[in-house]
């Protein structure tokens, strides 16, 4: 019987049903293509052993002149600088506020009721020691850790017994109880759950909770009201040494009956945060924060804190220039040392008094080295943002002038651009010539002129959509976006990219949450990759990657929350939704346990016939083509099926599957030479997967023994 080459066309095709696309690709997972062929993508490492706190949405490399390479990480509750395996922690501080006896902590005993393993209420002597608990909290009985969600009359409620590692255990009426949880009195403190804040002066409460660790940096665990929150005590130790996946693992610390003081005169530093985890829109009742508004009001999220927390920033210099979504705009001195927090640019020494303090984005311009913030407030109204206004800081001779100088002059190069079309700024890419600056509608160009108009502004494309901030990025002159039903690419003018996986895409897809898809280039493959949330879920939690070099289009399955080519890092790093940094394009598996898992990739074909499709045919025989090269494992195996169906809208009634492993590793690889099978259809599929530690594949083109097999 005669060999049939299996030959594919390359990229995966979704537009059309699995038996039109014969000859093609129709569906994969963690597989490229090179030069036409499909392989398994590199692997990925931890960056660092150390978690952030919040989600990432922001990243960006740079060298100083002593050749450090740093990294700027903004997630929407914190901004670092990471410097190898530490993340330094910069985030600015929002207000600062003189409080007197703001502490309040307390301990009772039971009511002299037993409490049994089973109970989820717990009776406390009597009413005036329940009410001056914290609302809610947690609280130590014994060597018993209980939190509870209220309280009535003398009776925590809502208990959850046997917490952080202990057992719920039978307790004696009477028996002492102590809490971890204090209420701190701030009037209108403006704070939101999960905000940090720093306290500093504060005195011993006179037991347990001396100063050392009433001094120290706490997130909030609970708002009561709009005059107070509550924190949980705990042994001295910075956030960071607590941080894990999810959030921070604290030693907590319980009040004894000594702990009757307030601690006196306390500074408490509360630090910025960038906004929500997950984006939230409209007016009215439940929307929002929690803890924001006064009570029984409704609530608008135009504001920092309640839309969806990011950052942009770019070097100046050796420092950093940072930006909160409609936010203020802060700037980090290298020189002052990695301990040292950004500061808004309006406080620099030397400053006009006319520096933008809200902004959508801000950038350096490498051509010019001016600073460029972009829907931002006008230098005739600070304070007052408008989404549509462009600002530029003066550069003369002195580099610093591009942070300080932002009044428009005759004098000087600084000044300001409106745009006309849409309702609000999205983002700006550079490129090597110029600004693409995309609004909800339409697409311009800012390019700078020099003296005296500096930049010039011109409409390139109306009519075009952008799914978020992220969503683009830009590759020499080129710019790759996503939008809100298409993909488009400006090089030279605005064009919708062809795709062949549109709508697998976009019917998969949480428009609720588009502001979260990130664009990012791998220029080492030609590809630009896309992270996108599906319809089921709140974050990024599958990808899609055009080849522009072999216009090409492949998907998966991959969570990640911003991406950053290679550059000034050797490779490719992106962030996880798990709090940790990987280094991709590392070896072959998933670096993100310990031991290392197995990457599990897979494509399959479309369904191939023979003629018109009115014969069965009856496959006996797979000659293998593939390569294990450079695997690190010494006898990588990948599995090849067949499986066959009777009509193209039928399941597959038989499937065959045989293992290819390499068996001598030589200047001529030897692996598998034939696999046997037995498979009878009208219609065949083709897939190749793999899920071995220290493995990759590149397919070539396989054989298979076929012949007809008659019409039933």
């Amino acid at each position: 019987m005669a060999l049939s080459k299996l030959k594919f066309r390359s990229g995966v095709n979704k537009e059309t049903t699995s038996y039109s696309n014969e000859g093609g690709w129709f569906d994969g997972d963690k597989v490229r293509f090179r030069s036409g062929f499909p392989e398994k993508i590199g692997g990925w490492t931890k960056r660092s052993s150390d978690a952030f706190l919040g989600s990432c949405r922001s990243l960006h490399s740079w060298v100083t002149l002593d050749g450090s390479r740093l990294l700027g990480v903004g997630t929407n509750r914190k901004f670092y600088i990471n410097n190898g395996e530490s993340f330094y922690d910069i985030t600015p501080v929002d207000k600062t506020t003189t409080l007197t006896n703001p502490f309040t902590a307390r301990s009772t005993t039971l009511h002299n009721t037993q409490v049994l393993p089973a109970d989820t209420t717990i009776k406390l002597v009597n009413n005036a020691a329940a009410t001056a608990f914290a609302p809610s909290g947690k609280i130590k009985i014994g060597s018993e850790f209980i939190t509870y969600t209220g309280i009535s009359g003398d009776t925590l409620i809502g208990c959850s017994r046997g917490q952080d590692g202990s057992s719920a255990a039978t307790h004696a009426g009477s028996s002492p109880v102590t809490c971890t949880t204090i209420k701190v009195s701030e009037l209108d403190h403006g704070r939101l759950v999960g905000d940090f804040v720093i306290f500093s002066g504060a005195t011993s409460l006179g037991g347990n909770i001396s100063a050392d660790i009433l001094n120290q940096e706490y997130e909030i665990t609970s708002i009561i009201d709009g005059t107070t929150y509550q924190v949980e005590v705990r042994q001295v130790s910075t956030i960071q040494s607590i941080t894990v996946t999810g959030g921070i693992n604290p030693t907590n610390v319980y009040s004894s009956s000594l702990d009757t003081g307030n601690g006196g005169t306390v500074t408490a530093a509360h630090l910025f945060t960038a906004g929500v985890d997950s984006s939230i829109s409209g007016n009215g009742w439940g929307a929002g924060s929690w803890g924001r508004n006064a009570w029984n009001t409704s609530s608008s999220i135009g504001v920092v804190g309640q839309t969806l927390g990011s950052w942009t920033q770019d070097n100046f210099g050796q420092s950093l220039i940072l930006n909160a979504r409609n936010g203020n705009i802060y700037y980090w001195d290298h020189g002052s040392g990695l301990a040292s927090r950004a500061v808004p640019i309006s406080t620099l020494l030397g400053t006009d008094g006319f520096a933008p303090t809200v902004a959508k984005k801000v950038m350096v311009s490498d051509q010019a080295a001016h600073t460029i913030v972009f829907g931002c407030d006008p230098e005739t109204n600070i304070g007052v943002q408008d989404p549509m206004l462009i600002r530029f800081s003066s550069v003369v001779n002195n580099r610093a002038e591009s942070l300080i100088v932002w009044k428009t002059e005759e004098t000087n190069s600084a000044g300001d651009l409106v745009l006309g079309s849409g309702s609000e700024i999205i983002t700006a890419v550079e490129t090597k010539q110029q600004i693409i600056v995309l609004t909800d509608t339409s697409v311009y160009s800012l390019q700078f002129l020099g003296s005296p108009l500096t930049y010039g502004l011109s409409m390139i494309s109306n009519n075009v959509t952008v799914a978020g901030p992220f969503a683009t990025v830009s590759i020499e002159d080129s710019v790759f976006w996503m939008g809100l039903s298409d993909f488009y690419i400006y090089d030279g003018g605005v064009k919708v990219v062809p795709c062949s996986v549109k709508d697998h895409i976009f019917n998969d897809f949480n428009n609720s949450q588009r502001e979260k898809v990130c664009a990012g280039s791998n220029t080492s493959f030609t590809e630009v990759w896309w992270f996108y949330p599906s319809a089921e879920s709140e974050d990024n939690n599958k990808y899609v990657i055009y080849n522009y070099g072999q216009n090409i289009w492949y998907f998966g399955n991959l969570t990640r929350t911003f991406w950053q080519d290679r550059g000034i890092e050797s490779n490719p790093i992106a962030a996880g939704s798990d709090n940790y940094l990987y280094t991709h394009e590392f070896g072959f598996d998933d670096g993100s346990t310990n031991p290392v898992s197995p990457i599990v990739s897979h494509i399959e074909s479309s369904q191939m016939t023979i003629g018109e499709g009115d014969k069965f045919v009856f496959i006996s025989k797979i000659i293998p083509d593939l390569t294990f090269r450079n695997s690190s494992e010494a006898t990588p195996t990948a599995t090849m099926t067949v499986q066959a169906r009777n009509f193209p809208g039928g399941e597959y009634l038989q499937s065959n599957s045989k293992s290819v492993t390499k068996e001598v590793s030589s200047t001529v690889e030897q692996f598998t030479d034939q696999l046997y099978v037995r498979i009878r259809g009208r219609s065949f599929a083709f897939k190749i997967q793999s899920s071995n530690v220290g493995e990759t594949w590149r397919l070539g083109t396989p054989r298979v023994e076929i012949r007809p097999d008659g019409r039933r």
